[in-house]
């Protein structure tokens, strides 16, 4: 399968992640504390444009933490530290105005619009278009590349499956054309073959030049997907690298791999 223009934003993007590439997200010293609990400890991060990048953990690692302080959908917590989108501080941004600046994000859980039909929550993903052609031709697009959600568009989201959920999800988000992409747990409490579509559509995304930031319990796929990698381990980051080589380290393999 390839994509084509409905995803694209960067016509003669490579798909190799150049290190000279500008820096769309940087996070420096970001810290996230409920009471006197931190679940996130100062961290640095960045992704640069064109980069699939993954980051991986046990569960309460911070790494949902982390890309919810990105789109300020915290509850009530204390957040220090710095988070840049396009060099400008995303301090104080609302959602709408992310997705204005093109940084859409696929929640875990999915987050439909549960009483919205298909079309109506893939019309909702486009909601800053004002060609009314170009949104349609987006959703004949998603639904090419995701059959089931044609055949049961006029259906409630909410009645749909949990794989038809993720597609949905990831279909809506991918209508507002975004320049960042933020995946939260794609796969979660999905069948093998539903991982093996998501993940192909996620590495298609990014060959076509969406910048992403995967945020993944199945180390294995998101490491053969990813360019780079970061490692969180209770609130901290602890390994980073290329993703090639990371899958490869020992102790990546016997702490997320499974392997000796």
């Amino acid at each position: 399968m390839t994509l084509s223009s409905p995803v694209s934003h960067l016509d003669s993007a490579s798909n190799d992640a150049s290190i000279a590439a500008p820096t769309l997200l940087k996070i420096n010293q970001l810290s996230v504390a409920y009471g006197g609990i931190k679940a996130v400890k100062g961290i640095d991060l960045e992704v640069r444009e064109g980069e699939l990048v993954t980051l991986i953990g046990a569960n309460g690692a911070g790494k949902t933490t982390t890309l919810k302080a990105i789109t300020g959908t915290l509850p009530d917590c204390r957040v220090s530290g710095h988070i840049d989108y396009l060099g400008v501080s995303l301090k104080g941004r609302t959602a709408f105005a992310l997705v204005q600046q093109k940084l859409a994000m696929v929640p875990e859980g999915r987050g439909v619009f549960t009483r919205m039909s298909i079309r109506e929550n893939l019309m909702i993903g486009a909601y800053t278009s004002t060609d009314k052609h170009q949104v349609e031709n987006d959703i004949d697009y998603w639904f090419s590349v995701f059959p089931r959600l044609k055949e049961r568009s006029s259906q409630m989201a909410g009645t749909l499956s949990g794989g038809e959920q993720q597609m949905l999800a990831m279909a809506r988000a991918l209508m507002s054309h975004p320049r960042l992409l933020l995946l939260d747990e794609p796969s979660m409490g999905l069948s093998p073959i539903m991982v093996e579509k998501i993940f192909e559509v996620i590495r298609n995304v990014s060959a076509q030049g969406v910048t992403i930031l995967l945020v993944e319990q199945n180390a294995k796929l998101a490491l053969e997907a990813a360019h780079r990698c970061y490692v969180m381990e209770s609130g901290l980051i602890t390994m980073q690298g290329q993703a090639s080589e990371m899958l490869n380290d020992p102790r990546i393999k016997a702490a997320y791999l499974g392997e000796s």
